[in-house]
């Protein structure tokens, strides 16, 4: 290197080093400090004490953490699929520049912006089984968040509406980016609107639905806030998210290294899934239309 090439070099350094330092100590230092905490056992109160293994061989062999494992990835299954279809859906919709369609993008995104934890106590009172407006409006009494075969349910139909506008921009913005060009051409050789949607609208859309998706997965993996404050873990455990678990772990039973455990075991589940993602995508055809 020359010495231009040095200073440039430099400067480009200095210029990233607030960053670099809000990287390090917000996301790596974190990080290091809950895997570290991971083989120890520590209340708060006591000086932490090196266990080696032992709370992962417990977590692992715990029946607690196991069902969380499951409710999670049950929530997931079931809220992932539902709010990516209905919000290439309402993108599709928007897309057509049908009346009020400005409108309709604020409406969307509204329950995104909002604090989840607020939607959560809203939700637990339109849910109410005595109060609430979902059975004012029925007519009849419901035990949403009380029953087990209906606690999860609702809280993944409130994890669907509050996501699915932000879904529906992205979407948004991949449905714009697609010459109208490729619709002409595919109008003129006979496809109707399934065949277009299928063999067209979905291939130019992959690089926005492996985004959409990716992203989707870890939100869902680490809800909290709206559960915790409709249910608290819910009937029977039927709502008990890995991150409910955690924070139980952490702030009730004064189990930090139980919980750091969960956590980095968590960290190790979305690692595996985005690399799943990630190899399903590569593996699809993507065209470029730049």
């Amino acid at each position: 290197m020359n010495a231009r090439q040095r200073h440039e070099a430099r400067s480009a350094y200095a210029m990233l080093l607030p960053s670099l330092i809000g990287v390090i100590g917000f996301l790596l230092l974190p990080v290091l400090i809950v895997v570290a905490l991971s083989f120890m056992r520590w209340n708060l109160i006591s000086a932490p004490e090196w266990i080696g293994l032992e709370n992962y061989a417990y977590i692992l062999t715990s029946g607690r953490f196991g069902n969380s494992l499951l409710v999670t990835a049950l929530f997931v299954l079931m809220a992932i699929p539902t709010s990516i279809v209905i919000g290439l859906l309402l993108a599709i919709a928007i897309n057509r520049g049908l009346p009020g369609t400005s409108w309709l993008r604020v409406l969307y995104v509204l329950p995104w912006v909002c604090a989840p934890l607020a939607l959560g106590v809203v939700w637990k009172w339109i849910f109410d089984p005595t109060n609430g407006a979902l059975n004012a409006i029925i007519g009849r009494r419901v035990e949403w968040l009380t029953d087990p075969d209906l606690a999860l349910p609702a809280v993944v139909f409130v994890q669907v509406w509050s996501t699915v506008g932000y879904i529906s921009l992205f979407f948004l913005a991949g449905l714009q980016q697609i010459p109208r060009a490729v619709y002409e051409a595919a109008m003129l050789d006979g496809a109707g609107s399934v065949r277009t949607l299928v063999s067209v609208t979905l291939p130019l859309l992959r690089p926005t639905m492996f985004f959409v998706t990716v992203t989707s997965v870890i939100s869902s993996f680490q809800v909290f806030d709206s559960i915790y404050a409709m249910t608290g873990g819910g009937p029977a455990f039927r709502t008990d998210v890995i991150a409910a678990r955690i924070y139980d772990e952490a702030f009730v039973g004064l189990r930090l290294g139980r919980a750091a455990a969960m956590a980095v075991v968590l960290f190790v589940v979305l690692v595996g899934v985005t690399l799943v993602q990630q190899r399903y995508f590569q593996r699809r055809i993507t065209y470029d239309m730049s």
